[in-house]
């Protein structure tokens, strides 16, 4: 009788003791730094913390599974940053498409809430690539998925409204995300971002080309265009001194004469994608009386002769991956230049992937985003720019889209947005974006950007790319 006394004593005051210990663990306060808040999230490691006034600014890694359907099947670290501002403010949710910048960046929605800004790292982007990498999942879906896993986690910190947003590939991959998780976001703000519905009609960039700018700008990109493969032999010797003076190669596209053809075909695309008519001024007004180092040096300023070759190639796979599988990729048709002179034409995004990496297109997944957005968008904004011709194929909104739409920045390229608009147009999409964001009706009807201009966080000028890529 004694014994069992003395047990159940003992096990009363051990009872007692976890139950205090319980009670002490669950009393123990929350994480209150934002960095510390930040890496309390499962999965989440800080890479650096960099100083900026008003800001704190982190580099991290995010664990993400390689595949969000199986998900015990392998992960991999994303790279993700985040420029915290205060958790009572809104968010917004940024990717480029491509590489994440680790220096500290305002997109233009963030500057216009006075908020705070997610970026992400697209998957299979190094080093937020798998390793082994299988190919396979990298598709519209799983990074979807990617975003939507880190809003889960970070939108206990940041608990105020979203706003989706990127530009280009990345207005793309902001659609995408809506598309698959329409509940997440309280609403997307999408630059210039291509629509290639049916990846094999490609006469929307043929009546861009005809009529783009002026006569007299369109004569003079025709004509350095055609002069540079007029003279093909001697511009393509000094393109092989050029590769063997910087170690290039060309084994991914098949031969420096497909990379030198690919680079000058690349050449009116790329002016009406990165400059402005105003910048005619700058193309040779003669081709025909040229040197070769003009026609050189103007084929190199603005297409880039290093492109095409394997060091050139070898960062942008995933996203050709990703035009040969899902995305499409324009063909369009030189009728400036005589058909004795193009030997292969606009290449095909498998010519620009390793062919030990296995590729497949799917011509649904472009048709399927483009019918919902036609009829489901909600709270989204598409910005084109009126020169830019990746705006020729663009979403479109059906009679099922509400509070949703469509405003092209008249002369702009690129780099279209918000402020570039007419006035009319910029006052309704800034106010748009503050009610999305669930600021203050007095901020709402106002329509102005809360936060001040700052010449280093809000950079204005189109991002230089490789052309055609968007």
């Amino acid at each position: 009788m004694r014994k069992a006394l003395r047990w159940l004593l003992a096990l009363t005051v051990l009872i007692g003791t976890l139950s205090t210990a319980g009670a002490a663990t669950a009393a123990e306060p929350e994480p209150t730094d934002i960095k510390d808040r930040l890496l309390s999230v499962p999965g989440m490691s800080l890479i650096q913390e960099k100083p900026y006034p008003g800001y704190r600014y982190f580099v991290l890694n995010y664990t993400q599974p390689v595949d969000h359907r199986h998900p015990s099947a392998g992960t991999f670290q994303q790279r993700i940053t985040v420029l915290h501002k205060d958790v009572s403010r809104p968010t917004v949710f940024y990717t480029g498409g491509y590489n994440v910048s680790t220096t500290p960046s305002r997109r233009e929605p963030t500057q216009i809430v006075d908020g705070n800004q997610v970026s992400m790292e697209y998957r299979f982007f190094t080093p937020s690539r798998p390793d082994p990498a299988d190919w396979s999942k990298l598709d519209i879906w799983q990074a979807a998925s990617d975003q939507h896993r880190i809003f889960t986690a970070l939108k206990k910190i940041y608990p105020e409204n979203w706003i989706s947003t990127g530009g280009s590939k990345g207005g793309m991959t902001a659609t995408y995300y809506e598309r698959f998780y329409p509940k997440d976001m309280d609403g997307v703000v999408a630059y210039v971002a291509p629509n290639d519905v049916v990846n094999d009609e490609d006469s929307a960039y043929d009546r861009f080309f005809a009529a783009v700018g002026t006569k007299e700008c369109r004569d003079r990109l025709n004509a350095v265009q055609r002069e540079a493969l007029v003279r093909r032999a001697p511009l393509e010797k000094k393109y092989e001194a050029y590769a063997a003076e910087n170690g290039y190669t060309f084994t991914t596209i098949g031969s420096l004469d497909r990379a030198y053809e690919a680079v000058v075909l690349d050449y009116v695309w790329g002016f009406w994608q990165y400059s402005l008519l105003a910048d005619c001024a700058t193309i040779p007004a003669d081709a025909a009386t040229a040197t070769d180092d003009e026609i050189w040096t103007s084929i190199d300023t603005i297409s880039g002769f290093s492109f095409y070759t394997d060091q050139g190639l070898e960062p942008y796979t995933p996203y050709y991956y990703q035009a040969g599988t899902q995305l499409g990729a324009p063909t369009i048709r030189f009728p400036h230049i005589e058909k004795k002179y193009i030997r292969y034409g606009y290449q095909p995004p498998r010519n620009f992937v390793p062919r030990d990496i296995p590729m497949r297109f799917q011509p649904r997944a472009m048709h399927d985003v483009d019918s919902w957005v036609r009829q489901h968008a909600r709270h989204m904004l598409f910005v084109y720019g009126q020169n830019d011709p990746w705006g020729a194929e663009r979403f479109r909104l059906g009679k099922g889209a509400k509070d949703s739409y469509v405003f092209t920045a008249p002369g702009l390229n690129h780099g279209a947005n918000v402020a570039g608009l007419t006035a009319d147009r910029k006052s309704l999409a800034t106010a748009r974006i503050l009610s999305w964001a669930g600021v203050p009706t007095s901020a709402v009807t106002a329509a102005r950007p809360l936060a001040k201009f700052d010449s280093k966080l809000d950079v204005r000028d189109v991002e230089r790319e490789p052309t055609l890529r968007p």
